[in-house]
């Protein structure tokens, strides 16, 4: 495992912003942490690359202490972030050429062609570009030196479809070499990225899945009566976000086995006229459980 964190907690006074997180990230892999606003997403990246001290627990990145993370780990670690600050003086090539001598990896045709491709305005000031270029430029410059991790912050906050394509495609370019860590509440544009998921609540960790056992999990299920729909009094546990309007039962089963499903659903109140079983988009079923979490109090 590339990251493996063990219980850690964090706390700002007396706000825990997140809660006894463990979670492990397997080399190679793209690693979603997904969660709304102020889940603790930030502060779990920040205790992974020693920018504030967890209050209890460790972690582990690229095989070492996090707290320990010295010159050589820091030479395969890639950070990018919405709110990482760069020299506005310098042009972007100005920034490259600093940066290059600091990484024994660095490799120029990378460079060149991250460069061609988000379109950077090499002779440009930083300060003078806009929040997409500026977030093109430090993909560019964390990708050109070919870490074995990249960890991205937020990144896609903010900026158009069109430059969240460009990020992507240079991304899906080196995946597989670079492990990915990505954190994001804009689901939507990580989906065809990721590999493993892990969904935050309240600086708790809810879940972790691979994708591939995410979409077998989750279906959206649509029940339809002959009369007025029937609310079971005591839903099974994996019926999350339960709604009925009319004739129609709604809800997501996040543990999905169609046969017991169809047996739970034969034995709701009521004359079943018609079911419909679908997979969820990442979007929905973080939807599901987010407002799931909320009703519980979570």
């Amino acid at each position: 495992m590339i990251i493996e964190a063990s219980g850690i907690s964090k706390q700002f006074g007396g706000h825990e912003a997140i809660r006894d997180l463990s979670f492990s990230v397997p080399e190679g892999s793209a690693y979603a942490l997904i969660g709304a606003n102020g889940a603790g997403k930030t502060t779990t990246i920040k205790v992974l690359c020693n920018l504030v001290a967890a209050s209890h627990g460790s972690a582990k990145v690229l095989g070492v202490d996090s707290t320990r993370l010295a010159p050589r780990e820091l030479a395969q670690l890639g950070y990018v972030s919405e709110n990482q600050r760069m020299p506005g003086q310098l042009t972007v090539r100005q920034y490259l050429d600093y940066l290059r001598p600091f990484y024994p990896s660095w490799d120029r045709a990378i460079e060149t062609r991250l460069a061609d491709l988000f379109r950077l305005p090499t002779t440009q000031k930083i300060g003078a570009l806009s929040h997409g270029a500026r977030m093109k430029c430090r993909l560019a410059c964390a990708l050109s030196f070919r870490p074995r991790l990249l960890v991205m912050d937020e990144p896609f906050s903010g900026i158009d479809a069109v430059v969240r394509d460009d990020l992507m495609t240079g991304l899906l370019e080196l995946a597989g070499e670079t492990t990915i860590f990505i954190s994001s509440h804009d689901l939507g544009e990580i989906e065809g990225l990721v590999s493993h998921v892990a969904f935050l609540e309240e600086g708790r960790l809810l879940f972790q899945n691979s994708m591939e056992e995410l979409n077998s999990r989750f279906r959206a299920v649509r029940v339809t009566f002959e009369g007025a729909a029937a609310r079971p009094a005591s839903p099974p546990p994996s019926w999350l976000d339960i709604r009925d309007s009319g004739s129609v039962l709604t809800f997501v089963d996040d543990n999905y086995a169609e046969a017991r499903l169809r047996e739970q659903i034969a034995a709701l109140p009521g004359q079943v006229r018609h079911v419909e079983i679908e997979p969820q988009s990442l979007r929905s079923i973080f939807v599901a459980l987010a407002r799931t979490a909320s009703r519980r109090g979570h």
